[in-house]
């Protein structure tokens, strides 16, 4: 039986929902879809499930997790204090590609907060996701469904490519909308800080909801905070242009090497969506050097350089 056939349910069919829920609830983990990336969820109220997260994607247990919940209306149920701000934002952009740093309550193990007072929470749009967390009647935590550090996964097939046996259910929910993953928001500072970019980015939020929020200071508290991330096996290299591209990769293959060019021009979205099956691609095929130029610094194009700099390293 193949990989595909044995591990991958449709999350259109309810008993491949069920099949999961009950999964779930024998501190088992199962790959769901969201509308950034695909998910490793184990129930929230599980420790010895939570601990199993780290565990499969080799992931330091003090690196926090982001806990999902399945409507705007159970976030009071896992925090002690909610400032004024968060309330707007989970007004304004849940369900949606944004998670919220808040103070937690004793619901909330220390599995998933790496022993912090905070906990990062987020509500996602994907309507399999939503179903599960209903009919799982818990929160779920969710890191992203690939080893740590690396390329995270915007299809099933990706999961499965990364995990083979290790998950015996992923629910296929289609290539992610968005395939970035999202904004995440420390509301617990004064102003608020953007701890990792995505799609809501500052500018959005300070039209939208007139609320200024800062850029990250201070330890790193969240997921993909870390300077090494979203990296491939092969070498990312950053360049400003097409022209600049063209001549590395003329200049590579003088040298013998291989190489590919990501370039998607003004299409931000395009890039966002397609920048991880891209980069999981070029590993696929063994390409010594992915030559990525940069996109512009506005909207989810601020994300993007976020992520290219962090699978590449740069300085």
């Amino acid at each position: 039986m193949s990989l595909r056939k044995k591990n991958i349910l449709s999350g259109d069919d309810p008993m491949a929902i069920d099949e999961a829920v009950r999964t779930l609830k024998e501190d088992s983990l199962v790959a769901i879809p969201t509308e950034t990336v695909y998910g490793l969820a184990a129930r929230a109220s599980s420790p010895n499930a939570i601990k199993k997260i780290f565990t499969i994607k080799g992931r330091p247990t003090e690196h926090p997790l982001i806990l999902h919940i399945a409507k705007i209306q159970d976030l009071p149920l896992w925090s002690s204090e909610l400032s004024n701000d968060a309330h707007v934002l989970a007004e304004k952009y849940w369900p949606g590609p944004l998670t919220l740093v808040v103070r937690r309550n004793n619901k909330v193990c220390d599995e998933i907060t790496g022993g912090r007072d905070t906990v990062a929470i987020r509500c996602p749009s994907h309507p399999i996701t939503t179903e599960l967390l209903i009919r799982l009647g818990d929160a779920i935590v969710a890191p992203s469904a690939n080893r740590f550090g690396k390329v995270s996964p915007t299809s099933a097939l990706h999961v499965a490519e990364d995990f083979a046996d290790e998950i015996n259910v992923i629910l296929d929910g289609g290539e992610c909308s968005i395939g970035v993953e999202s904004t995440i928001v420390d509301c617990t500072t004064n102003p608020p800080q953007i701890l990792r970019a995505g799609a809501i980015t500052a500018e959005k939020i300070q039209i939208e909801c007139g609320i200024t929020v800062a850029s990250a200071s201070g330890e790193s508290r969240a997921s993909g905070m870390l300077e090494k991330h979203y990296a491939p096996n092969c070498a990312v290299e950053l360049v400003s242009d097409r022209k600049d591209a063209e001549t590395r990769l003329s200049q590579l293959n003088r040298d013998g090497r291989s190489g590919e060019i990501i370039d998607f021009g003004a299409d931000l979205e395009m890039y966002a969506h397609e920048l991880y099956s891209r980069l999981r691609d070029a590993d696929k095929r063994l390409v010594d050097v992915v030559i990525a130029v940069k996109p512009s610094m506005s909207g989810i194009g601020i994300a993007i350089n976020e992520r290219l700099k962090k699978a590449s390293n740069a300085a």
